[in-house]
C-alpha cells in the first residue's frame, strides 16, 4: 500500500504540547491525554474537512475506571464520565467542534491499534483517493489495578497524521506479513513510526505485533 504523509503532529511527555487554539469549553470536558490528542489534531487543517480515523488500545480508560469505582462504591456515576467513556467520544467531540461532517471511525486492536488504524485510513484512501484522511492515535499506560495487563507502553503518546494518496509530503510504502512466533519485543508502533518520520535518511522500519509484521519503506521522491 502506497501513501503520503502530508502533515503530522505528535506529543509525548518528552515533547512539548502542540500549539493549537482548542476551544476552552472543549478542553474542560476532557482528560489531559484527550487535551494533547485534540491539540495535535486541531493543529492539522485537514481535521476540519477530512474523514477522521481514531486509534487507541484503551482510549481514555481512566474514565471507565472511575465509573467502575463509582458502581463498586454504590455512588452516582458521573454523567460526564459516562458520556465520554465510549471509545469514539474524543474524535466525536473533535468532529463536532470542527464542524466536520465527513464521518469518523474508532479502532481498538490491542498492541496493533495504530497499525490497524493506519490500515483503515489507507482503505479510505483507496475508496476515495482524492480525499485526505486524518489518523489520530492516542494511548496511555493502564492505571492500577489494571496495570499488569499493560504491554510495554511506558508513557502517554499522541500521533496525528494527514494521509493522502499523492503528494506533497513524504511518500511511504506499507507491506504486511503474518507472524507465527514473535521474537522481537513489543514497542510502541506509533512512536516508532514518529521516529521514522523524523529521520528522513532512514529508508525502512519494521514493527512486529501480536499477529502481524508491519514493514514501512520510504519511497524516493522525484526531483
Amino acid at each position: 500500500m502506497d501513501f503520503w504523509v502530508r502533515d503530522w503532529a505528535g506529543w509525548t511527555p518528552e515533547l512539548p504540547s502542540v500549539d493549537a487554539a482548542v476551544p476552552t469549553l472543549l478542553r474542560r470536558r476532557i482528560s489531559p491525554l484527550g487535551q494533547e490528542a485534540l491539540r495535535a489534531a486541531w493543529s492539522l487543517a485537514e481535521s476540519a474537512t477530512s474523514r477522521i480515523i481514531g486509534s487507541s488500545r484503551h482510549g481514555e480508560f481512566r474514565r471507565t475506571l472511575s465509573i467502575l469505582e463509582d458502581l463498586a462504591g454504590q455512588t452516582e456515576v458521573s454523567p460526564a464520565d459516562f458520556t465520554l467513556s465510549v471509545h469514539h467520544a474524543l474524535i466525536g467531540l473533535l468532529s463536532i467542534a470542527r464542524g466536520n461532517r465527513q464521518g469518523h471511525t474508532a479502532i481498538a486492536a490491542g498492541e496493533e491499534s495504530f497499525c490497524c488504524g493506519l490500515t483503515e485510513a489507507l482503505a479510505c484512501l483507496a475508496d476515495t483517493p482524492d480525499q485526505p484522511v486524518v489518523l489520530l492515535h492516542y494511548d496511555e499506560p493502564l492505571p492500577e489495578p489494571f496495570s499488569h495487563f499493560e504491554g510495554a507502553l511506558a508513557a502517554p503518546e499522541v500521533l496525528a497524521l494527514v494521509l493522502a494518496a499523492e503528494g506533497p509530503g513524504q511518500p511511504f510504502e506499507l507491506s504486511i506479513d503474518p507472524v507465527e512466533t514473535r521474537t522481537a519485543p513489543f514497542s510502541s508502533q506509533a512512536m516508532e513510526f514518529l521516529k521514522f518520520l523524523q529521520t528522513p535518511e532512514r529508508r525502512d522500519l519494521v514493527c512486529t505485533g501480536e499477529r502481524l509484521q508491519w514493514h514501512w519503506r520510504r519511497r524516493a521522491t522525484e526531483n
